[in-house]
């Protein structure tokens, strides 16, 4: 019922067919760093693919972002939830994060920043019981880039949730990471074909670097 192990795979290196030609916008976006937290991490082989590309290339979507002024935020799931906060969470994964403060940290080395904004996050999507809707609006951002873990869970759930508040999302193929390589695939090829746009880091990286030059 708890996450299982997660063996190695090789991180996708081509994104599927996208049926729409957003472009991101660094005047327009925000990054979405999902769940890397020690608890979600964990399950992964260490120093093994995809967790190396996965982290490489998350800490260069923040670099690049920072650079570009595209605010971050950061959702993190709480630890010891109560049977009340974690509701049906239960019954598909169990008690979830623990009560060690360490299972609930962001993964270090993506630790939050200043400029960074933390948001707690309930359920598989990142806008349900939390201010993500508040926040984008509030900073007059229409566009949501998401990297992270787990791409067909919560990345995805959140994909979806954004299209249907008429935010244009995209998900970074090689910066997010799943259960394995069909879990993964499966989760982009939906993406493409029902709610976002799916890019490579080097290609998203490109393109806001082009956008914020007016090229």
């Amino acid at each position: 019922m708890a996450i299982p192990d997660i063996a190695p795979y090789q991180m996708p290196r081509q994104v599927p067919a996208n049926r729409v030609a957003w472009r991101p916008d660094p005047r327009r976006a925000v990054l979405l760093i999902h769940d890397m937290q020690n608890y979600f991490l964990d399950a992964f082989t260490p120093n093994q693919s995809p967790l190396l590309e996965l982290m490489a290339n998350v800490l260069a979507l923040r670099s690049r972002c920072a650079d570009l002024g595209v605010p971050v935020i950061y959702s993190a799931q709480p630890g010891a939830q109560s049977t009340e906060d974690r509701g049906l969470l239960r019954d598909f994964w169990g008690e979830g994060v623990g009560a060690d403060p360490r299972e609930a940290e962001i993964v270090a080395g993506l630790a939050p920043r200043g400029d960074g904004t933390v948001i707690t996050k309930w359920r598989y999507s990142a806008y349900q019981r939390t201010d993500l809707a508040g926040l984008t609006k509030e900073k007059g951002r229409d566009q949501l880039i998401i990297c992270g873990v787990y791409a067909h869970i919560g990345v995805l759930m959140t994909a979806c949730e954004a299209f249907m508040q008429d935010v244009q999302s995209f998900v970074v193929a090689d910066a997010v990471a799943d259960f394995s390589l069909e879990h993964h695939e499966m989760a982009l090829r939906y993406a493409a074909e029902r709610c976002a746009v799916t890019m490579t880091t080097a290609q998203i990286s490109r393109m806001l670097t082009r956008e914020a030059a007016g090229v």
